[in-house]
């Protein structure tokens, strides 16, 4: 019967053009391969919408679909059926009147897991449909581990540091309570897309604060006592010492989720209600972008394509930390590798290995600085190098002397804007015409939150907002009211925007009459570079970000 339907379902997306044979047959092989139904192999190949096969599914099975975001679900119901299970299969329960169970699935026709929580539940399974990710979504958010953590903290004694230094590779079961609240802690912050997790402790709570999408949020307010215990813990995992309190310590620690690895940086830092604690989280391996995926408009994505294809010259790319900065360097180094070239870098940390690169990273401690990195980096025969920030004189008048020397150098600056860079380089002593000669290009960035696509709305902005982004914003404007799948923060996601100032013959002839930044500014202008709050114009105009965000963002840049 299953089998039937399954194969009824191929049938149907090629009687509707919507896919050819050759490319079911290919959906038919991954499904064997991947031991997954045929409606998943064709979602993951990319050749047919979630939206659709679940329409398809729903028409083909007259099975009601269902909108999971109109929800709101009875913690007593969700908890009927354990997480693994439903992240397992893809099912979340939605309701129960009297002895049937309503539950959401991705796969309708899985008879056997609804026979399995019939017997365990001992109610009647009456299925509807809805997307993967919609459900994985929904148990994210049911599922928290909010409620975990409250439970372990009922079980949490004043117990022993020497209870904490149990290792990662612990069984589950085995692991003490505090233990069990920083893995959760953790896996939490993995769950809530978080790039960084703040321990902190307040005057009589410990707070933990994730950072999304570029914002910080309160998750979690855990009793004061636990501060040391939580702390020790994660000093423990990050190969800290314990007993020191006093000073800031660094160190990472290797964490495994959801089937990847992770790196956590982590830094402590003593306060006068003790120490804090700030985990930055980066997957091994990294999560690769193509230049086409950050958000570069096409025009500027372009030019910028045409200064990485160079020989020699410098690139930079300036912006504030966490403006993605990396990702882009990394992106662009992508897009220029081949076998052909010798592409080495220094950074400070590696945050993503790649491959096809020689990456290495500093150690003030032991000497080996930026500066020391590029002196030695120019005895291996590079064609690229990528310096991870200039940060000093040494190290910038290093990188100016390999562009001209024959290599094309990638790096970053810490300035407001793409024409900032040149006045950040003469006021770090590079003389002018050595910066007019070497600097081929320099691009400044912002990271815009997107708009949720669940929550999203027309609305009308305030006029003195509009009145500060100048004419022809736009008609029609759109901002997200807030929903359970971006934690009713009406956004969901971040893009790039971004200023590219090309190096030309009358941009170079104002560097080395050192030109006031405003002139400068404004001849790159003049020779078409578009500012971050006209890129940020762009995303208005387009529907995908709000007018108070891009003014967020953008408000040192026109000031």
């Amino acid at each position: 019967m299953v089998e039937m339907k399954r194969k009824k379902l191929g049938e149907i997306f090629v009687s509707k053009g919507l896919i050819t044979d050759d490319q079911l047959s290919e959906a038919v092989r991954r499904q064997g391969e991947k031991d997954e139904f045929l409606g998943q192999s064709l979602v993951r190949l990319g050749l047919v919408e979630e939206e659709t096969l679940v329409e398809e599914l729903s028409s083909q099975l007259r099975i009601p679909k269902v909108d999971l975001s109109s929800y709101v679900i009875d913690s007593d119901v969700v908890h009927l059926v354990s997480e693994d299970t439903c992240r397992e299969f893809f099912l979340i329960p939605l309701f129960k009147i009297d002895n049937t169970l309503t539950i959401a699935m991705s796969d309708p026709m899985n008879l056997e897991i609804i026979d399995r929580i019939q017997s365990g539940t001992g109610f009647i399974v009456e299925p509807v449909i809805s997307t993967e990710t919609s459900i994985r979504e929904a148990i994210d958010h049911y599922y928290r581990s909010t409620d975990s953590i409250e439970d372990i903290v009922q079980d949490i004694s004043m117990e022993s540091e020497s209870s904490l230094t149990a290792g990662p590779e612990v069984d589950e079961t085995e692991k003490p309570p505090v233990i069990k609240a920083v893995d959760l802690i953790i896996s939490q912050a993995i769950t809530d897309r978080a790039s960084d997790i703040h321990v902190e402790p307040g005057e009589n709570v410990l707070k933990v604060r994730y950072r999304v999408d570029g914002v910080l949020h309160e998750s979690l307010k855990l009793p004061h006592h636990l501060h040391p215990l939580i702390i020790s813990r994660i000093k423990i995992l990050a190969g800290m010492n314990i007993a020191e309190k006093r000073i800031p310590q660094d160190g990472h620690i290797e964490f495994k989720a959801e089937g990847k690895e992770m790196n956590m940086r982590v830094a402590t830092f003593p306060t006068t209600r003790g120490e804090k604690v700030v985990l930055r989280l980066l997957f091994k391996g990294g999560v690769r972008h193509s230049l086409t995926e950050l958000g570069f408009l096409p025009d500027t994505l372009k030019k910028f394509e045409s200064l990485i294809s160079r020989t020699h010259g410098i690139v930079l790319v300036t912006g504030p930390t966490g403006s993605g900065k990396t990702t882009t360097l990394y992106a662009a180094l992508d897009r220029i590798s081949t076998p052909e070239i010798n592409i080495t870098t220094i950074e400070d940390p590696v945050e993503y290995e790649l491959g096809g690169l020689n990456q290495s990273q500093i150690n003030p401690r032991a000497g080996w600085t930026f500066a020391m990195g590029l002196r030695n980096i120019l005895r291996q025969d590079p064609d690229v190098i990528m310096v991870g920030e200039i940060r000093d004189l040494e190290t910038a008048r290093m990188a100016i002397q390999s562009a001209l020397t024959g290599h094309l150098v990638f790096s970053t600056l810490h300035t407001n804007d793409a024409p900032g860079t040149v006045t950040r380089l003469i006021d770090m002593g590079i003389e002018p015409f050595l910066v007019s000669s070497s600097v081929i290009g320099a691009l400044a960035q912002r990271l815009v939150r997107l708009i949720c696509p669940k929550c999203k709305e027309a609305y009308e902005p305030g006029k003195e907002f509009l009145e500060t982004l100048g004419p022809d914003v736009g008609t029609t404007f759109y901002r997200g009211k807030g929903c359970r799948s971006c934690s009713n923060t009406g956004y969901k996601g971040r893009v790039g925007i971004f200023e590219l100032m090309v190096s030309g013959q009358e941009l170079e002839s104002l560097i080395v009459e050192k030109a006031a930044p405003g002139v400068v500014r404004e001849t790159a202008r003049r020779g078409g570079m578009m500012t971050l709050r006209e890129a940020g114009v762009h995303l208005i105009r387009s529907g995908k970000t709000t007018v108070e965000e891009v003014l967020r963002v953008t408000q040192d840049e026109e000031g």
